[in-house]
């Protein structure tokens, strides 16, 4: 677990689940309002909210799968908590209560996010963008270095979605919620060698990972610079894939296809 970040009268506590998830927990300080982002068990989110005393009030899910919706309902009955989802998603959702819809608000306490719909990774899928905060929760998007397989949407699907969240600001901070990292890393530099800001993130990746340190957040600013999927124009990219004259779709699509296929 890493040390909790604060900033802004606000806490971000990242807890490791599973084999490789991240569960976010966001708290205003001020109003003593908690949120959880995507639990995918409720047993790690009520051990840290044991230890430091904390309520929580509401689940913030991205999508239906149940690595990131597993805890929704032993949280739901132990703290009486709300469960936020996309609405069009609800039937997939345990225990949902608000269902909210693209450009509409949630509010942690004082601060607002809002509801960006970005499918690809699956169709009713969702990130929270909290601006005053400088945070986005993604779940499986965009991951650092990497985006989420196709399991339900489309190539053009997720580039569209790729894009709108590449189009926040530089300096926010991406919470993906899974481990791949180094993995995508190696698939990244088989794509774009050459990248001198991808060399160095993974520098810097690898000594993380060797300190038993996560590799996320990370600002999305570094994102732009290194990872493939947000590189479709990349001349370096289009060369390796025989594909200069390519369309920014036909780019990503066979990124997409190499990376489903890379070991």
């Amino acid at each position: 677990m890493v040390p909790d970040l604060t900033f802004q009268q606000a806490v971000l506590l990242q807890i490791p689940s599973r084999r490789d998830n991240y569960i976010y927990l966001l708290r205003d300080e001020t109003t003593q309002t908690t949120a959880v982002v995507d639990p995918s068990d409720a047993a790690p989110v009520l051990e840290a909210l044991r230890e430091r005393g904390w309520g929580l009030d509401m689940i913030l899910c991205t999508h239906h799968h149940n690595d990131h919706v597993g805890g929704n309902l032993e949280l739901k009955e132990a703290t009486g908590c709300i469960v936020v989802g996309y609405d069009h998603d609800a039937a997939r959702i345990p225990g949902i209560d608000c269902r909210m819809e693209e450009g509409e608000r949630v509010t942690v306490g004082r601060f607002e996010g809002k509801v960006m719909f970005v499918p690809g990774h699956t169709l009713g899928h969702v990130a929270y963008h909290f601006p005053a905060l400088k945070l986005v929760f993604c779940g499986d998007t965009l991951f650092s270095l990497g985006c989420g397989r196709l399991f339900e949407g489309t190539a053009g699907q997720m580039l569209a979605s790729l894009r709108r969240l590449a189009a926040l600001p530089g300096e926010t901070a991406v919470c993906c919620a899974h481990e791949y990292t180094q993995e995508n890393g190696r698939f990244a530099l088989t794509v774009e060698p050459e990248n001198p800001d991808l060399r160095q993130r993974l520098s810097e990746v690898a000594q993380l990972r060797a300190e038993g340190k996560a590799t996320v957040p990370v600002l999305l600013a570094q994102e732009v610079k290194t990872n493939p999927f947000l590189r479709p124009h990349s001349a370096e990219i289009r060369q390796h894939l025989a594909l200069e004259a390519g369309r920014d779709i036909d780019v990503f699509a066979e990124l997409r296809r190499r990376k489903d296929q890379f070991s």
